[in-house]
């Protein structure tokens, strides 16, 4: 009977998971799939590692799940299709581990406490996050639980790369630069070795674009500065965040249109960002087939603020050997890639049209001086591997 690993990556409305089995010294995937329109119009879908549909249902309009029922569907669904293996833990996906938590940790009732007193910083996210841990402890409290947290990779910045200006009583509080994405980075950083390893060990600026959008510099497999900050809002314009803004626009918003933390958190968070600079839709995709002018004017923004922060991160390294493109826009969007690496020529960075529209995985040419790929992430499979690290170290 072989050992499952359960992955989660819960959202406001929806549960996202992954099913590994522990092979040897490997992790396979066995299943993934996800339950949506939790507090809507639920929908569960479930494919095995090859993409074959194992289950799909959709339940009656009116009828709602939460994240409790959700919970509770997985686990029938769980049970019936890991007969023959014993799933031995879950790993979540934890947005946020603040000033503490700076690695996976195994889970219990005091952290999880601890894990919610950062909400504030990502409250998309980490409420999300939580809840199935917390029914998970109540209902299945023998089974392991592991936090990985998207800020733990970054870590390892210098404290310049950290800092706000602000008075150190005021930093002390935990008021610094986190940044996020750090399990994607993280994955990137393990597999670049098999792809480029001169890239793996030198200079390079990873671009993770999707809904949510930031970019890291890695030099030699380590985080040292990133555009996201002491929330996931900062950096780059996303697909309903705005990302970086002068501080002074939230102090004008409550002055001058007297609207309140609510309302801004809402406009910052959920109106803004390539949905609200379009008016259209926060979906990259229906902005590129668009002829309107606003559609395509939130693409030259996204396309202009990761040109601008590209030039960031490399003077921060000295220098670049590599761009690699990943998440949802960065792996299937060829003219997003193809306009950031044209604005990018001064860097060094040559693109194959051919690579680039077959997706890559090498998408420059080779005489680049900096290397530009194509390569998928997989969070949820570094996630696996934490799991795993904790239950074999117990």
């Amino acid at each position: 009977m072989s050992k499952a690993l359960l992955v989660l990556n819960a959202g406001s409305s929806s549960i996202k998971f992954s099913v590994f089995l522990e092979q040897d010294v490997a992790l396979d995937l066995l299943l993934t799939g996800q339950l949506e329109g939790l507090y809507t119009a639920p929908k569960f879908k479930a494919k095995n590692a090859t993409g074959t549909l194992l289950a799909e249902k959709l339940w009656s309009p009116g009828e709602t799940l939460g994240h409790d029922g959700g919970i509770a569907h997985l686990a029938g669904f769980l049970h019936e299709h890991l007969s023959e293996h014993q799933l031995v833990a879950v790993g979540h996906r934890v947005v946020h581990g603040g000033v503490a938590y700076v690695e996976p940790v195994r889970l219990n009732a005091p952290i999880v406490k601890d894990l919610a007193q950062l909400i504030p910083l990502a409250p998309l996210h980490q409420p999300h996050n939580l809840t199935p841990i917390r029914v998970l402890l109540e209902n299945r409290p023998e089974l392991l639980q592991v936090a990985c947290f998207d800020t733990a990779f970054h870590h390892a910045q210098p404290a310049v790369a950290q800092s706000f200006a602000l008075p150190a009583e005021i930093t002390q509080q935990g008021i610094k630069r986190y940044g996020f994405h750090g399990l994607s980075y993280e994955y990137i950083a393990s597999v670049l070795p098999d792809y480029d390893r001169r890239a793996a060990q030198g200079r390079c600026v990873v671009l993770h674009l999707g809904n949510g959008a930031s970019m890291c510099a890695i030099q030699g497999g380590v985080s040292v500065a990133s555009t996201m900050g002491f929330t996931a809002l900062d950096g780059l314009p996303m697909g309903t965040r705005c990302g970086n803004l002068d501080p002074g626009v939230v102090l004008y918003l409550m002055d001058e249109l007297k609207m309140d933390a609510r309302a801004i958190e809402k406009l910052l968070y959920q109106q803004s960002g390539l949905l609200g600079v379009s008016g259209i839709s926060s979906d990259m995709r229906t902005l590129l087939e668009s002829d309107d002018p606003k559609a395509k004017f939130a693409v030259e923004l996204f396309v202009y603020r990761i040109t601008r922060e590209l030039g960031s991160l490399a003077a921060a390294m000295g220098g670049l050997d590599a761009l690699v493109f990943t998440a949802g826009i960065g792996e299937r969007a060829a003219l997003i890639r193809e306009r950031i690496c044209k604005a990018a020529a001064w860097l060094g960075v040559e693109l194959d049209p051919l690579a680039n529209n077959a997706d890559g995985p090498c998408i420059s040419t080779n005489n680049s001086k900096v290397a530009a790929w194509v390569i998928p992430t997989n969070e949820e499979l570094m996630i696996a591997r934490h799991t795993l690290s904790i239950l074999n170290s117990i």
